[in-house]
């Protein structure tokens, strides 16, 4: 197992990684028919359009890569982030299910949307934990089919993120400790309540939902892999529990069997549970506040399912500081990396920071085969989620960025 290190910031090439394997774990827990009827749901939701992909061509020529490719999710349903198309999907599918176990009929999305079944949806409570993104998707998912919501979350969730999930009409429940304290209050509560969990990451004997969210994930995958324009050969994917990273690899390695893109997965150096697993050889909790700027990614436990995924398909595991994340999105809002102004939140700037590590530290570059050549497919995750903070970071508003 080799190791790298580069100041804060660390790189592990994972020794298991296959990631030419066809029929592989990417292409069973997460599968072809699964993108299907995700995108056959969520492309009919109201305000359902691609978000673009941005070229960062002067980061590019900065980096001395060939290409840089941005999926910008900061108008993605007017949830800004990628996180809508998971937690609300899995709302919606979990709806459908109950209706026809009590009914007896095949409701479809159509129907939720025409609040035919209110009698059965509006007795039905759905809840989750979260950092903020996924639980404003679960959140509105239930406001949109007329379920009712309660959101938990932990004490170092910002209050703008807190506000930003009760618009939705969800009942938020501050819990004490950290993200993963905030999944075990919310399954504790929802066993004695009667209540369905809507939760991002698998445990054991939870499997269903987090496969649901991450399906409605490679919608966007998809969209991405359909938008660019040359074959991409590198990826750099931002961790927490997994769901994003193994979404990125299903739908990559269901829609490409050879050639595929050198995948690395980016955590912050106080939360890498994935990185720990893989290093150990085994499941691995990290313990303590896992406090960090990349609030979305702040996750001691892994996802089992992402974790399966993820130790057969990626071949690089990177932690990496906070010090990288507000330079990154000062960058990207300035114009620094491209002739667009993006707005990219703390979270959102991950994997972009695990490239630019990689490709200024020579000894990631040549662990991950980084030269004038590669093509690099990147997801931004999240807008200015947080407003407040998101312009004491850059110094102006997301909607002062976009108008530059």
């Amino acid at each position: 197992m080799q190791i790298f290190e580069a100041g804060e910031a660390k790189l592990l090439i994972n020794p298991k990684a296959e990631p030419d394997k066809i029929g592989g774990a990417a292409e069973t827990v997460l599968n072809e028919e699964g993108f299907k009827a995700a995108y056959a749901e969520i492309s009919t939701w109201p305000g359902y359009k691609e978000t673009p992909l941005v070229s960062l061509d002067k980061y590019a020529k900065k980096l001395g890569v060939k290409a840089i490719y941005y999926k910008d999710e900061s108008t993605r349903f007017g949830l800004d982030s990628f996180k809508a198309l998971g937690g609300a999907y899995a709302v919606c599918r979990l709806l459908l299910n109950k209706i026809r176990e009590i009914a007896g009929e095949k409701a479809t999305t159509k129907d939720l949307l025409d609040h035919k079944y209110d009698d059965i949806v509006s007795k039905i409570t759905v809840c989750s934990a979260t950092d903020g993104n996924h639980g404003r998707s679960v959140a509105w998912g239930a406001q949109m089919f007329g379920a009712k919501c309660v959101i938990y979350i932990h004490a170092g969730v910002s209050e703008g993120r807190k506000e930003a999930i009760e618009k939705y009409g969800a009942k938020v429940i501050r819990c004490n400790g950290n993200y993963d304290d905030s999944v075990h209050d919310c399954a504790d509560d929802a066993a004695k309540n009667g209540w369905f969990v809507i939760s991002d990451t698998s445990y054991p004997g939870y499997m269903e939902v987090p496969c649901d969210v991450m399906h409605g994930y490679t919608v966007m995958v998809n969209e991405a892999l359909e938008q660019i324009p040359e074959h991409p050969t590198h990826t750099f994917v931002q961790g927490g529990v997994g769901g994003l990273a193994a979404a990125v690899s299903s739908r990559i390695c269901c829609r490409m069997h050879k050639n595929r893109p050198l995948f690395t997965t980016v955590e912050p150096k106080n939360a890498d549970c994935l990185y720990a697993s893989i290093k150990n050889d085994e499941y691995t909790v990290i313990h303590g506040d896992l406090e960090t700027i990349m609030a979305g990614l702040s996750c001691g436990e892994p996802s089992l399912l992402a974790l399966e995924i993820l130790k057969e398909y990626s071949t690089g595991f990177m932690t990496i500081p906070d010090t990288l994340i507000p330079v990154m999105m000062r960058d990207l809002a300035n114009k620094e990396c491209a002739d667009t102004p993006v707005v990219s939140g703390e979270s959102g700037v991950s994997g972009l920071a695990g490239l630019v590590t990689a490709c200024e530290n020579p000894e990631f570059r040549k662990a991950l085969k980084l030269d004038e050549n590669s093509v690099v497919l990147l997801f931004s995750s999240e807008g200015a989620t947080d407003p407040a903070m998101y312009k004491e970071i850059v110094g102006k508003s997301a909607q002062d960025v976009v108008k530059a």
